[in-house]
């Protein structure tokens, strides 16, 4: 029987049944949260993939014959587990997430040996060394890895804990190596990238944003939002009648909106919000994506497009006036698409479960 099977068979069938009987789910103020029966759910899925080293997808450029003999582990001490480097950090600022959120959780002592070994100063020095040590390195994980380190590192910082302080030292080394490498990256993107997936250039510059203003980097704040003005400011009619391609997992059009609803004042967010994303367009994004197969790599991405255009609806809603009509209508559906989705998280195997549990958690933060 398969790990998601065994584990999560009652967890599905709950999520199944009416949303007032179900334990992982709450409502307060008309917001929805996960219980803590929920998250301790949901956190079985990183503590079972982060030590997980195979199947893996590297993204290593071998530069050389001795390359090809380095396992994942090797390459990568402290992140090689679920499936690639990304997914394996943003599960561990999952568990940061979850420790931090709820107190006294069954896992929190496999939780913290986990964090507390993948944490370990030798690990996350050779991690940084990475970005150095192999010349065709530097774009590695560029922008969307660099993007949740600094999530996980944001996190950490935050995190009033004597183990998480340790924790945030030790990552301090690779933090300051994806900073440099973002700082000195920004000036020679000349265009942003629009895709659905992974180099999403508004996605990373919305954790990079909130990782600078959390941290206090006000250099790198001040970088990101002219860049955020250079490229989208001036943006009118987004294609998101067109959406989405086949394998997203972002919206190009919400993620750019989610992106300048944090650097423009109300009036001025909405004057830029009315003429950039047009009605036909909005309401395309409020529809369900359709997974035919969720047992499919590409296909499964599907549901995490429905969770982050959650997080986004909920974000731009806020930032709109109350009187705004499309408020209701943004926040109604960020409800439907994490209630929907949620049940289908572990039902398509390994593919969605080394990642779609993180994608959930953010989602519901932002509630």
């Amino acid at each position: 029987m398969k790990f998601s099977t065994f584990l999560f068979f009652g967890f599905l069938l709950t999520m199944a049944e009416s949303r007032a009987q179900n334990p992982y789910l709450a409502t307060k103020n008309g917001q929805l949260e996960l219980t803590q029966a929920g998250a301790s759910f949901l956190a079985k899925l990183p503590l079972h993939c982060i030590n997980t080293e195979y199947p893996n997808k590297t993204g290593h450029t071998l530069e050389a014959e001795k390359d090809a003999r380095l396992s994942p582990k090797e390459l990568h001490p402290s992140f090689y587990g679920c499936l690639d480097w990304h997914s394996s950090v943003h599960g561990h600022w999952m568990l940061v997430r979850l420790l931090k959120t709820f107190k006294n959780l069954p896992e929190e002592a496999q939780i913290r040996h986990i964090l507390n070994d993948s944490f370990a100063p030798d690990k996350l020095k050779t991690e940084a060394d990475y970005f150095t040590k192999y010349p065709l390195a530097k774009t590695f994980e560029r922008t969307y890895g660099w993007a949740w380190l600094l999530k996980l590192d944001e996190e950490l910082s935050t995190w009033d804990d004597p183990q998480a302080r340790q924790w945030h030292q030790h990552l301090r080394p690779l933090t300051q190596q994806v900073v440099g490498l973002w700082t000195a990256f920004l000036p020679k993107q000349t265009y942003p990238n629009r895709t659905g997936v992974h180099p999403n250039t508004a996605f990373g510059l919305v954790f990079a944003l909130d990782y600078a203003r959390t941290v206090k980097n006000t250099v790198f704040e001040a970088q990101i939002i002219q860049k955020a003005k250079d490229f989208y400011l001036k943006n009118t009619n987004s294609p998101a009648f067109q959406e989405p391609d086949g394998s997203d997992f972002l919206s190009p059009s919400l993620e750019v909106a989610d992106l300048m609803r944090r650097i423009l004042p109300q009036a001025a967010f909405l004057k830029w919000f009315n003429a950039f994303l047009p009605a036909a367009g909005l309401q395309n994004v409020m529809k369900m994506p359709i997974v035919s197969d969720r047992n499919d790599m590409q296909i499964v991405h599907l549901d995490g497009l429905s969770l982050s255009r959650a997080w986004c609806m909920l974000g731009i809603a806020r930032a709109l006036p109350k009187t705004d009509p499309r408020r209701a209508s943004l926040l109604k559906s960020a409800h439907t698409f994490i209630n929907t989705t949620l049940p289908q998280i572990t039902n398509g195997g390994y593919g969605g479960e080394h990642w779609l549990a993180s994608f959930a958690v953010y989602a519901l933060g932002q509630e």
